[in-house]
């Protein structure tokens, strides 16, 4: 490969090899130190701020422990793999020569991509078929830029491996010019980011659980299952109001992911009751969080005994009619099967629920029959999207069109984070639960 600078100037000479020891030495006490310091602290895990600052540590410290491999790599040349849930990657090179339309990669990059290496480079032309269709915009604008009018890249954008795996990667590059200063080829570097940007992200979360109100607390008692459940990957919010509106009771709907009989099925539901039209201070409160408490209680038990999902609202519907407590007002319930990937559901003046595959989303047909409840087959890497009825249908609508970005999601976590950012601050939204199953096989 030619060298990676414009022709107008020098070659810059390699650092001496001291003053690289003695960076790698300063940043290896620097580490040092900070890893103290954590085990020093005596922060509550398990209270927000404390998860917050150890997220934080974990970040410095993962980055430290990444520049030390960056420096020792700078010393020693092209290393092997990287250390399992580096932050580091590895650091691939290219080289496209717009005279002769031919490409060199380098063997990092080929493996940071999942192409064969035997295989030949792309070309700057076909390189936007590996990106993510939202990002090549990006992608085509930033080597515009550079090709046109000497910009050098600096930016970031996902690919799509061959076994359909999404990773985010940095590239930086920049014009080598011929001596009559016209770009005869541009070359770049480029790192997969991805466990960077999940560290990162790690802190914003913990920060903004110290700003967001917490779960239900209904759910420290009943446990939504965060490990997930049989071919089942799960994750769930309570999604306050938008500041525009909120005369409704705080936790006033429920979500709930437990055993259907004894077989490895699991229902899922996700639902509203009825609630006066009060604020959400005070005894409200309590009364919202008594009522999911036993709701959620009563549906286990229903669910345990294997009532089937039909016949979830009638039985519901005594249970609570011998009570103080309202009836429910909407509410979805299904069941899955991991064996044979059925899902069975049935809805009590509820949404339906949402399912996205292969980059679109569509709403499930309502049931019929005389079982009162519809089937489906899913496949893995489907996600199952449960909603309260709270959502306006515009917002429904939006959820749908999030499709490339919810199936591109690495997990069913990153997925209901997607929603609840797109949906925070949605225009009259009321307070929502939502509940996310991924299909994991």
């Amino acid at each position: 490969m030619s060298s990676h600078l414009s022709a107008d100037h020098p070659a810059a000479q390699p650092p001496g090899h001291g003053s690289v020891e003695a960076l790698i030495s300063q940043t290896r006490r620097l580490r040092g130190d900070v890893d103290a310091v954590r085990r020093d602290s005596q922060d509550d895990t398990t209270d927000p701020r404390g998860r917050w600052q150890r997220a934080l540590y974990d970040l410095a410290l993962h980055q430290l422990t990444d520049l030390d491999a960056h420096l020792a790599q700078l010393r020693d040349g092209p290393a092997p793999a990287p250390r399992a849930g580096s932050l580091l990657s590895r650091v691939g090179s290219a080289e496209w020569n717009l005279l002769t339309d031919e490409a060199e990669w380098s063997a990092e990059l080929f493996h940071i991509l999942g192409r064969d290496p035997a295989a030949v480079p792309l070309s700057l032309d076909e390189l936007p078929s590996l990106v993510l269709t939202e990002d090549r915009p990006k992608l085509t604008a930033m080597v515009t830029d550079c090709l046109v009018d000497g910009r050098p890249i600096d930016g970031e954008f996902r690919v799509v491996r061959p076994d359909g795996s999404v990773r985010t990667v940095h590239m930086m590059g920049e014009p080598v010019l011929d001596a009559d200063g016209s770009t005869a080829s541009m070359w770049a570097v480029l790192r997969d980011v991805g466990e960077l940007r999940r560290s990162q992200r790690a802190v914003s979360e913990t920060r903004d659980s110290l700003r967001h109100r917490p779960s239900p607390p209904w759910h420290g008692l009943l446990r939504f299952p965060d490990e997930g459940r049989p071919g089942l990957d799960l994750a769930a919010a309570d999604l306050p109001p938008t500041s525009a509106t909120g005369r409704r009771s705080r936790y006033g709907g429920w979500y709930d992911a437990c055993p259907l009989g004894a077989d490895g099925e699991t229902l899922l539901t996700v639902g509203d009751f009825g609630r006066p039209e009060t604020e959400g201070h005070g005894p409200a409160v309590l009364i919202g969080a008594l009522r999911g408490l036993a709701l959620a209680g009563a549906l286990r038990g229903l669910a345990l005994a294997g009532t089937r999902p039909a016949g979830l609202r009638d039985r519901l519907a005594e249970l609570l009619g011998a009570t103080a407590l309202p009836p429910v007002d909407s509410a979805v319930y299904c069941g899955y099967r991991p064996d044979t990937h059925t899902l069975t559901w049935a809805h009590a003046s509820g949404p339906v629920p949402l399912l996205f595959r292969g980059g679109t989303g569509r709403a499930l047909p309502g049931q019929d029959g005389p079982s009162g409840q519809a089937e489906a087959t899913l496949a893995a890497g489907d996600l199952l999207l449960l909603h309260t009825g709270a959502l306006e249908p515009a917002a429904v609508e939006h959820l749908l069109s999030l499709a490339p970005r919810l199936t591109t999601a690495g997990s069913a976590g990153d997925g209901v984070r997607l929603v609840a950012r797109e949906l925070d601050g949605f225009p009259g939204r009321q307070d929502a639960c939502v509940l996310m199953a991924r299909v994991t096989s």
